[in-house]
């Protein structure tokens, strides 16, 4: 009986083992490999370097830039500019990476006034 129980033990070991090693094969998040990837093939297209496009976002949005991102959205390439102006209040300016374009401006919902409460 003791044997047996032992077995089952280096049995789960094994199975163990072997999904730490792989991974969630369920998980949807990109492989960093993949995504710098997608960030070389972005920069590629991208005409507006990140100097440009903070550029103009300030001159749509006054304040201090905090972030600045190459992304892909609605199969065209854009830069997200995060601006805080001065009243505190968080704007994400969108560039056309490819013209310098401004797209939009979005301003950004404060997190912490909503706390997971009616959206």
């Amino acid at each position: 009986m003791k044997r047996f129980g032992i077995g089952i033990t280096v049995f789960a070991l094994l199975v163990g083992i072997s999904l730490l090693a792989t991974g969630p094969a369920w998980s949807d998040k990109k492989g960093k490999h993949e995504e710098e990837g997608n960030v070389a093939d972005m920069a590629k297209e991208a005409k507006v370097t990140v100097d440009q496009a903070i550029k103009t976002a300030t001159e749509k949005v006054q304040g201090t830039v905090v972030e600045a991102e190459l992304e892909k959205k609605h199969d065209k390439t854009i830069w997200e500019v995060e601006i805080v102006g001065a009243d505190g209040k968080v704007s994400e300016v969108h560039i056309d990476a490819a013209t310098g374009a401004v797209i939009d401006v979005e301003d950004k919902k404060d997190e912490k006034k909503h706390n997971g409460k009616g959206k």
